[in-house]
């Protein structure tokens, strides 16, 4: 596969809310080679993932405040899904609160379902938080998980997880 094809991959798997890096990481580390079929070095898909995702938060940041005045026209939206975004909100604020920016970079970088850079990019938005801060919070908090991310499947691949072992099996499928 081309080198332009895999990062595109990446990059698309990256952008998916509910998967973020947490899953093109392990997907470029396992599952993706290249032309030659070799298995892509963690640090380059470590480095395009965590990029990619970076931008995402931003973007998704960026994009709340002219999509939510477009949205809150409609009667529909305000009564079913302004709600849901309540929900979020309140579950991001005493983190926030008690921690501020530190607190987003953690809710950020914790590699959980429900949490990332798009979660964390609508709440920052949603509890007011100005760019500035959030885009250090973001970068940070990628970059937290990247990095649990990361050392995962690299312990995996250096063999630290034994071949019964339930974590290996989560991250690498193999046809016997």
């Amino acid at each position: 596969m081309a080198i332009w094809m895999i990062v595109l991959e990446l990059v698309f798997f990256t952008c998916i809310p509910a998967l973020e890096l947490r899953f093109s990481i392990p997907m470029g580390c396992f599952a993706l080679k290249t032309a030659a079929g070799v298995p892509l070095e963690w640090w380059w898909v470590a480095t395009v993932c965590t990029v990619a995702n970076i931008i995402l938060g931003i973007g998704v940041y960026e994009v709340l405040l002219p999509l939510l005045r477009v949205m809150c026209r409609f009667k529909w939206f305000a009564e079913k899904l302004w709600i849901h975004v309540e929900k979020r909100r309140e579950k991001l604020r005493p983190m926030v609160e008690k921690y501020g920016e530190w607190g987003l970079a953690l809710f950020i970088g914790v590699p959980l379902p429900g949490t990332g850079a798009v979660t964390g990019a609508a709440g920052a938005f949603l509890l007011g938080f100005r760019r500035s801060r959030f885009y250090i919070a973001n970068a940070v908090g990628v970059l937290i998980a990247a990095v649990c991310v990361t050392a995962l499947c690299w312990l995996i691949q250096q063999g630290a997880v034994s071949e019964d072992s339930w974590l290996r099996a989560l991250f690498i499928k193999e046809i016997h």
